[in-house]
């Protein structure tokens, strides 16, 4: 069963563009390694530049766990986290009811 979930952080002013660039990093290894995250999307607020929004869709617990072990989710976080304003990364898990793809 698919898995659905948003992560929510800010971090701070200064370090927006570090943090962009490291995201498209870790996006671009996503894209060529993690078959099983089926769709990784990262949003920056508009009205808000240090707030961030990760939208992940795994396949699968195990699509979930090959990405949360590895090695370049820790090098993502070892870069974010020293920059984050609010109290870590807000993950929130949901259901699918409808939409269009």
């Amino acid at each position: 069963m698919p898995i659905y979930q948003l992560a929510h952080y800010q971090v701070k002013a200064e370090a927006v563009e570090k943090v962009k660039r490291a995201i498209d990093e870790f996006v671009r290894y996503i894209q060529a390694n993690e078959p099983g995250t089926e769709v990784y999307l990262a949003w920056q607020q508009r009205d808000d530049p240090t707030r961030f929004v990760h939208v992940f869709k795994f396949a699968d617990e195990a699509a979930m766990e090959v990405h949360s072990k590895s090695n370049e989710v820790h090098r993502f976080e070892s870069v974010y986290t020293p920059e984050l304003v609010s109290k870590g990364v807000e993950f929130v898990d949901y259901n699918w009811v409808a939409g269009k793809l």
